[in-house]
């Protein structure tokens, strides 16, 4: 277990509203499992079709692009393989040939930005203390953004610039968005 995600049922009729929620802990391997480590998550909802949504902490929420059809029987949804088609315009970033949520929203607004007003740049330099960049701490934080233990401004594997490549990785006033409605 690395971490705990929230997923979501939403209506098939209305994406933007919420069904039912389900806490669910996050293995290194990205599957969701309930909290005593079996993979069936259950809502407790009639059967029907529903878009299923995955949101974390740090990263930007996924949701499938159609409903899925929940009924009596378990059924698997796999946001990791491009066989799971989900909403909006790159709503995931691949990482070898799987897809992963985009990380790096150290100011969870559902949106990556590297500089101006509310950017997720700043919270991660206020984290360490504000003033010296090279100042790292340790914790499970939101603005550790790789998930690593460590929030760092600066030096190998911190989380500043995990925020910039997220966003295109060129141009640091670019921004992303979650695909979420």
């Amino acid at each position: 277990i690395v971490d705990w995600v929230r997923v979501e049922l939403r209506s098939a009729m209305e994406p933007s509203v919420v069904i039912a929620t389900r806490q669910a802990l996050l293995q290194r391997d990205g599957d969701i499992v309930k909290a005593n480590g079996t993979p069936a998550i259950e809502f407790g909802v009639g059967p029907g079709g529903h878009f299923v949504v995955v949101r974390h902490r740090n990263h930007l929420g996924v949701m499938t692009a159609a409903p899925i059809v929940l009924g009596t029987t378990a059924v698997t949804v796999d946001f990791r393989t491009t066989g799971t088609a989900t909403y909006g315009v790159e709503a995931q970033r691949t990482v070898g040939v799987q897809r992963a949520l985009w990380s790096g929203n150290a100011l969870p607004d559902q949106r990556l930005s590297y500089t101006g007003t509310a950017n997720d740049r700043d919270p991660i330099l206020s984290a360490i203390g504000g003033t010296l960049p090279t100042n790292s701490i340790t914790g499970y934080r939101i603005e550790d953004t790789n998930l690593d233990g460590l929030v760092r401004y600066t030096g190998a594997a911190n989380d500043r610039d995990l925020i910039l490549s997220n966003i295109g990785g060129v141009l640091p006033t670019n921004t992303r968005s979650a695909q979420l409605p």
